[in-house]
Parts: structure tokens; C-alpha cells; sequence
């Protein structure tokens, strides 16, 4: 087995192997390496790159597993870390120049629950500043291309993990979703991506500086539905440190996996209710809905609008909370920053104590009529964006019949309306690949399920997986 096989392996089955002594950790680690080197020019997956860590990591693993210790869920496996998350003794940027130099002296929650499991972190992954994009650019790293076409962005602001994944660098990666992070790029590079139930995975150390955090959250990154079930039942759990952080037992999302979608009402939209979407999105979004049915569902579309807009509330609180994480950094050295960033926290210094309270009000209504509307759906199926990766910087002109110029801070939202919906209504929701449009690219499409029912939306990701397998297909770059 060639090194492009090996890492096109789902994690899972790497894991075996090693457990099962067919291959080290070291072989495996070095086979990703191998990759890495060949790939990474062409695409700038990597802002920190950590060669000498993950070998010694792999040497330890095999090591472990020589004498006697239980190898965990992820053991030996080489694993991708988006940038924002803190790594002790790893270079930490956040995407920024500001943190060019930071290495951190603690992990974040996740990076210290991913250790527990015996994965073996190969480096930081490309992120635009703090996040704060659909495309992954900062002035600290080279433009993230997308592995099925080097002149098109991956998105954003998992881009790094998403191309590492797509192009087979590795099999698994994390990312972090806090208005489709996660989502987007796993959409535009044609991989599974998945962001849980608010509160799930804690947040602690998942961009450095703590702030109220009405979005976000540390999401799992595959080409393989149980890979990314595996990396997100190892994540999630209360931590005191995370005052959002969910007290509740931790549910086995991996005992019904295989379960399938019998009986389940299933209700779809190709709009909800904010935007209208390109034809090649539509075309393999509706085409995605029937696999659902002939599993045995029932699917229904589903009439939904919102009044107001979610992404109005979403905008307010996103931009009052990077003037509580990075306010200091525009007063220190505003010409540091990416433009991006300094117009959302110029825009959040505008916001009054009314313009925040009112957009808390509107996502405890948001959340209300997500209750509501799930008593009756147990999945709701939607585009995960409106096109097809873009040129870099050169997002489309048009979204169906309408002219595209719907932008904030620089940010696009005009072609990626529906994510930041379930980040503010705290739903999980996974984007799974259903097809290819304009210039061959991949189309991802959401898969919503109820607050704390992340198992449903696993089982239906691995249901259509199964019946509509999208591993078959490798990018350009891979």
C-alpha cells in the first residue's frame, strides 16, 4: 500500500493497523509526512508544520502499545489541529502576527482530550485571523488553496484542516465552527464536517482569550462518517472551565450508528427562508433528498422563514465579542490586523448595550422556533452554502436570479447564508458531500438535527454515506 492509499484509509482503520501491529505509528506518521512535503506547496494547508513532535508522539505510541498499555480511540493515528486551538509547547498563531511567537504553556480542552486518545498531532493548520472569514488568508501564512482547484479558496475558517483532509495528507483533523467553520470548508472541499450541540465540546482554550461565546464551538473534520463519531465522542464532556459547557451525561453516539433513517420525518428546504441558491447546488441538494426515502423516511418539504434575519443577531454578538477577545490588539496596533478583523471590531465598538440585548432576544426566539420546529422534524436537510468554492477573493457575482452583493467586513455572506443559523439556535448540524457543480467543485449539503441529538444527525450522515458513498472521488491536488 503506497502512502496515497494509506492516508486515504479512514482513521479508524489506521488506528487498527497499528493496534493490530500491520503498520507503526512511526511508518504511518511518516507516511503523512511524506505527503505533507509532496502537497503543502501547492496548497499552504500548514501554518506550523511540527516534524520532530509527531515522530517522537508515533515513537511513544508504539512504544505504549509494546508494553501493554490500552491504546485509546485515536491511537497512533497523525492528526490535523486548526490554528486556533492552544497547543502547550506548539507554536500557536490564531492566524495572527500578533501571536507569531506565542507558544503556549497549556492545551486547550481539546487538544488535551485529543492527547488522551493516542493521536499523534502532526502540526497547526491554516485559519484566517482569529477565524474571521469564509476564506482562509492571514497575513501571517500563504492563501489555503483547495485541493480540487489550487485557484479557488477551500473556505473558511477551518480552510487548512478541510484541504489536509481532501488532499490526503491525513484522515482526520479538527476544526471549529462558530458561523460554519466547519461546514463551509468541509462543503467546498468535498469532505465530512461536523459541528455539535453548543456546549458539547468545551471552549476553553479554543481561541485563547475567554470571552461570552455565543457561537462557537470545536467541531471534528473527515472523509469518513465514524472517524469524525470517534473524534467528537472523545471531545465532548463537561469541563468547569467552560461556563457553557454542558453538565449532562455524555451520550454513545456510536451505539446507533449503523441504525439508518427508518420511520424518521425528515423535512426539507433549499432556502430557508433567507436565500435563494445557484442551480448546480440545487440540482445535487434535491437529487441528495431521495436517498433519504428510500431508506425508508419520510420527506416532506418544509415551509420556514424567519423575521428577523438570523444572521443580524449573529452579526452583533459575533462582532461585541471579538471587541471582548481583541479589542486591545486595535488599540495597540490597529495597522497589525487584517482588515477584516478591525472592521468587525470597529463595527462591534458601535454596538450599544440595546443593540446586544436585542440580539439575545432574538436568538432565545431563534432557539424557541428551532424547539418547535423539531418537535415535529427529527432532521431538516438545507444547502450547507449557495455556490461552489470561489477564486480566491473573487466570490460570485450572482445567487440564482439575484445580484450577489450581500458583504460584511469583507465577508461574503451573500453565498454562504444558512450555517450561521444553527450556530446561533445551538443545533448540530453536519455537512456531508452530495455531488460536484460549476467547474467540478464539490457541494456539500447540511444535515440539522435537535439540541443534544447530534446521534440523529450521525446516523443519518452515515446512512447516506453508505448508500451515497462520496470516497470515490479524489481532487486534482491529492
Amino acid at each position: 500500500m503506497n502512502d496515497r492509499e494509506l492516508m486515504f484509509l479512514p482513521a479508524h482503520k489506521q488506528r487498527q493497523m497499528v493496534v493490530d501491529k500491520e503498520i507503526s505509528s512511526v511508518e504511518l506518521t511518516e507516511a503523512s509526512l511524506r505527503r505533507i512535503a509532496e502537497l503543502e506547496p501547492k496548497l499552504n494547508a500548514f501554518i506550523t508544520l511540527d516534524e520532530e513532535g509527531a515522530l517522537g508522539r508515533a515513537k511513544q505510541a508504539d512504544i505504549d502499545l509494546a508494553t501493554g498499555t490500552v491504546p485509546g480511540a485515536l491511537h497512533g493515528v497523525p492528526i490535523a489541529v486548526k490554528d486556533l486551538e492552544v497547543t502547550k509547547g506548539l507554536r500557536t498563531t490564531l492566524g495572527s502576527t500578533f501571536f507569531a511567537d506565542w507558544i503556549p504553556d497549556y492545551d486547550s480542552v481539546a487538544v488535551e482530550r485529543l492527547r488522551s486518545t493516542g493521536a499523534v498531532i502532526l502540526g497547526k493548520t491554516n485559519t484566517p485571523e482569529f477565524g474571521n472569514r469564509e476564506e482562509t488568508f492571514t497575513n501571517i501564512a500563504p492563501a489555503c488553496n483547495n485541493p480540487w482547484d489550487p485557484s479557488r479558496m477551500p473556505g473558511g475558517s477551518s480552510g487548512g484542516t478541510a484541504a489536509a483532509i481532501a488532499s490526503g495528507m491525513c484522515s482526520i483533523g479538527t476544526g471549529s465552527d462558530g458561523g460554519g467553520s466547519v461546514r463551509l470548508p468541509a462543503s467546498f472541499c468535498g469532505i465530512f464536517g461536523h459541528k455539535p450541540t453548543h456546549g458539547r465540546i468545551p471552549r476553553f482554550g479554543g481561541q485563547a482569550k475567554p470571552a461570552y461565546n455565543s457561537a462557537g464551538t470545536t467541531g471534528p473534520m473527515s472523509n469518513d462518517v465514524r472517524d469524525s463519531v470517534i473524534l467528537n465522542q472523545a471531545l465532548v464532556g463537561f469541563d468547569s472551565r467552560d461556563p457553557g459547557s454542558v453538565k449532562s451525561d455524555v451520550p454513545d453516539y456510536l451505539v446507533d450508528l449503523e441504525a439508518g433513517v427508518g420511520g424518521m420525518r425528515i423535512g426539507t428546504t433549499m432556502t430557508l427562508g433567507i436565500s435563494d441558491v445557484n442551480d448546480d447546488v440545487a440540482t445535487a441538494v434535491e437529487a441528495a433528498w431521495s436517498a433519504f426515502s428510500e431508506q425508508g423516511a419520510r420527506v416532506e418539504a418544509l415551509d420556514i422563514a424567519f423575521d428577523p434575519v438570523p444572521r443580524d443577531a449573529w452579526w452583533t454578538l459575533w462582532t461585541a465579542g471579538q471587541v471582548a477577545m481583541y479589542g486591545y490588539l486595535a488599540e495597540e496596533r490597529p495597522e497589525n490586523l487584517m482588515p477584516y478583523t478591525l472592521d468587525m471590531i470597529n463595527h462591534g465598538k458601535t454596538l450599544s448595550g440595546a443593540d446586544v440585548s436585542s440580539a439575545l432576544r432574538d436568538v432565545q426566539n431563534l432557539q424557541l422556533k428551532m424547539h418547535q420546529l423539531f418537535e415535529e422534524y427529527d432532521l431538516v436537510l438545507a444547502p450547507t452554502n449557495a455556490a461552489v468554492a470561489w477564486p480566491h477573493l473573487n466570490p460570485p457575482s450572482e445567487i440564482g436570479s439575484s445580484r450577489n452583493d450581500d458583504e460584511m467586513a469583507g465577508i461574503n455572506y451573500g453565498a454562504i447564508p444558512f450555517t450561521m443559523v444553527f450556530n446561533s439556535s445551538f443545533n448540530p448540524a453536519s455537512s456531508v458531500p452530495v455531488g460536484f457543480g460549476e467547474g467540478g467543485m464539490p457541494i456539500g449539503m447540511q444535515i440539522i438535527g435537535d439540541y443534544d441529538d447530534d446521534a440523529t444527525v450521525f446516523r443519518a450522515s452515515r446512512t447516506f454515506e453508505r448508500v451515497r458513498s462520496w470516497t470515490g472521488a479524489r481532487p486534482i491536488v491529492s
